[in-house]
């Protein structure tokens, strides 16, 4: 269990550093996340409608 403590921090520690040091790059990230998971939700909607 502590383990899984270490790792998460040390990704926020990362994420953290990559915010700092390219923020260009990190608002790039979330940028392309956020279109990627709105492309996600615009096909399952597509699905459902198809379904009726």
């Amino acid at each position: 269990m502590p383990a899984k403590k270490y790792v998460a921090w040390a990704a926020v520690a990362v994420a953290v550093v990559y915010l700092v040091q390219q923020p260009e790059g990190a608002a790039r990230s979330v940028a392309r996340a956020a279109s990627g998971l709105t492309s996600a939700a615009d096909s399952v909607a597509t699905f459902l409608n198809a379904l009726g």
